[in-house]
């Protein structure tokens, strides 16, 4: 006799993680914070030539999503990624491997 344990999952949080990166400029910033590219909103701003507001308000959606985290050290804020689920969602979809990224 087989038993079979179905695996829960949350589709509704899945569906959440995939609407915060359904955005170039979202999946951009995601992408650049595990290639190791810029951590603050002033070095986005610079690198990415879009406004500081416009940078802002991407990260809020993406940390509302929880798909980053964010980390204040004086003045600055810092964010990076945050969990391996969000690297290896990044790394199927841009066919990298998560070795290469700094979570």
């Amino acid at each position: 006799m087989v038993i079979c344990v179905e695996k829960y999952i949350d589709y509704e949080e899945r569906a959440a993680l995939l609407k915060a990166l359904a955005h170039p400029v979202r999946l951009r910033i995601v992408h650049s914070l595990l290639t190791g590219g810029c951590h603050n909103v002033g070095c986005m701003e610079k690198s990415s030539g879009m406004s500081q507001s416009c940078v802002s308000q991407h990260l809020q959606k993406l940390r509302a999503a929880g798909v980053v985290m964010a980390e204040r050290s004086g003045n600055e804020v810092y964010y990076h990624a945050a969990s391996r689920e969000v690297a290896a969602l990044m790394a199927a979809l841009f066919e990298e491997e998560t070795e290469q990224y700094v979570l």
